[in-house]
């Protein structure tokens, strides 16, 4: 029976030693789209390998833009995405996919197939890892269908295995999507403003599980999120994004007004 922890295989996996490279490490990252300017211009930022880091910014800096390119869901222009160790820009398909396998997603609008049950939507989480016939008939290995149990009871949604995801609350759906993304195995987690779509009790709630993850796990977990106050009360670490650069990065306690100004413009807002 779960303990209330991310048991089994998942949790039995280390974040990392001392020797180990750092799980993301971005060097000089640009991206541009087809009018030619550039939405991140040249993004430096490396990841411990434990915490959860927010990333802040105004719509359109470029916050979506950096954690999609990390996993290669945007292609990014120039620069260098290390993944412990290995170049997610200039990887190949196959070399992609085994990166890709070990970063977990959470999508703001949660990417959850529809029509399948909440158990066949955390399995997803393990298509990379088993073979192709086998991802389309949906036969699963028992250790993993026993870790999926295991993870539904972590994120409180023991009795919903069979139900359909379309059946569910957007922050059940959320639940299922952290789920998934635990089960990849991950050495990193990306979260893309999961708690947007949610009402304020239920974002904190999502919040405390994806913090629960980092920590249990020891993993780095990246989120992208807009609630400032969110970011300060469950990160460790934050980094401000405005048109596209890196204008604050360092613990909450060190986030100012005069930071958030700079990250966002204005002077009236805060008010």
């Amino acid at each position: 029976m779960p303990d209330g922890t991310l048991t089994g295989r998942v949790a039995a996996l280390p974040g990392g030693g001392t020797d180990a490279p750092p799980p993301l490490v971005v060097r000089n990252l640009v991206k541009s789209y087809g009018d030619g300017l550039p939405v991140l211009k040249g993004l430096s930022l490396s990841f411990a390998a434990r915490g959860v880091c927010a990333i802040i910014g105004p719509s359109g800096t470029g916050k979506s833009t950096f954690i999609r390119c990390v996993n290669r869901l945007v292609e990014p222009t120039s620069g260098e995405i290390l993944v412990k160790g290995r170049d997610v820009a200039r990887a190949g398909r196959h070399e992609l996919r085994l990166i890709r396998r070990r970063i977990g997603m959470v999508f703001q609008e949660y990417n959850l197939v529809e029509r399948l049950t909440v158990m066949e939507n955390v399995l997803c989480g393990r298509l990379g890892y088993v073979p192709v016939w086998r991802a389309w008939l949906r036969r699963y290995g028992t250790d993993d269908i026993d870790q999926a149990f295991a993870l539904l009871d972590r994120v409180g949604l023991g009795g919903f295995a069979h139900k359909r995801a379309d059946s569910l609350s957007g922050g059940q759906r959320q639940r299922v999507g952290i789920a998934r993304a635990v089960m990849q195995d991950p050495d990193l987690l990306l979260a893309d403003e999961p708690t947007s779509s949610l009402d304020p009790k239920t974002s904190v709630e999502i919040m405390e599980l994806l913090t629960a993850v980092a920590r249990e796990r020891g993993v780095p977990v990246l989120i992208n999120i807009h609630d400032v106050t969110l970011a300060r009360r469950f990160a460790d670490r934050i980094v401000g994004l405005s048109a596209g650069q890196v204008v604050f990065d360092g613990p909450p306690a060190e986030l100012t007004d005069a930071h958030l100004r700079a990250i966002y413009g204005g002077e009236d807002w805060l008010a």
